[in-house]
């Protein structure tokens, strides 16, 4: 059965690339929306985010009703969520961009500056790099290894490293994706990742946490 996603509008995502790629993936209805609503009748919930993580934050919280909804969906019902990119980072206890801002605090950590340790790294991490699945993480089975299309300048830092379901390099190691129960985060963007991308999504349309 094809899934219903509801791909979050909040004003802060990639959303139509988002769309394409999640009905190119298999998914039998996407309702791009604001309303939450739409939120608590999806099968499967997906958080975009390209910008600032304090702009972000601040947009989605703007939408009365909004993370309550998610949090009943996600948290309470147990519906599959995909956080993308700055959805992603969202998923934090805190974030420094712009000042310190409150995250969702659905995976302990921090949305830090990418350090640079070497002239020769530049910033913002932009282009493909590899994914580097840890085998021993929740959801880690939804990461495979290979390829993935990268935009940031900030990157979540797990706390204790939990939670981590697959690292990237840059200057050292960077978190390319978070998993924990029903919620998956990724760094990378799938709807850029070409067949890479699209297989991800495959495989968290299926996904049975």
């Amino acid at each position: 059965m094809p899934s219903h996603v509801a791909l979050i509008d909040y004003g802060a995502g990639n959303l139509q690339s988002v769309a394409n790629a999640l009905k190119a993936a298999g998914a039998g209805q996407v309702k791009v929306s604001g309303d939450p609503e739409v939120v608590l009748a999806a099968e499967r919930v997906v958080l975009p985010g390209v910008g600032a993580y304090a702009n972000c934050i601040k947009a989605l919280r703007a939408i009365p009703g909004m993370i309550s909804a998610m949090e009943k969906r996600v948290l309470e019902q147990g519906a599959p969520f995909l956080g993308i990119c700055v959805g992603m980072q969202l998923l934090a206890t805190r974030g420094v961009e712009h000042g310190v801002h409150k995250g969702l605090g659905w995976i302990a950590g921090e949305v830090l500056p990418i350090e640079v340790t070497d002239p020769a790294i530049k910033i913002p991490h932009m282009g493909w790099n590899d994914v580097a699945p840890m085998r021993h993480h929740d959801g880690a089975e939804l990461i495979e290894r290979g390829e993935a299309y990268f935009l940031h300048s900030y990157h979540f830092v797990a706390d204790e490293g939990r939670d981590i379901a697959a690292i990237t390099d840059h200057g050292g190691a960077i978190t390319a994706a978070v998993a924990r129960d029903n919620i998956l985060g990724v760094q990378f963007h799938p709807e850029k990742s070409q067949r890479y991308g699209i297989d991800l999504l495959e495989r968290f349309l299926e996904w049975k946490p």
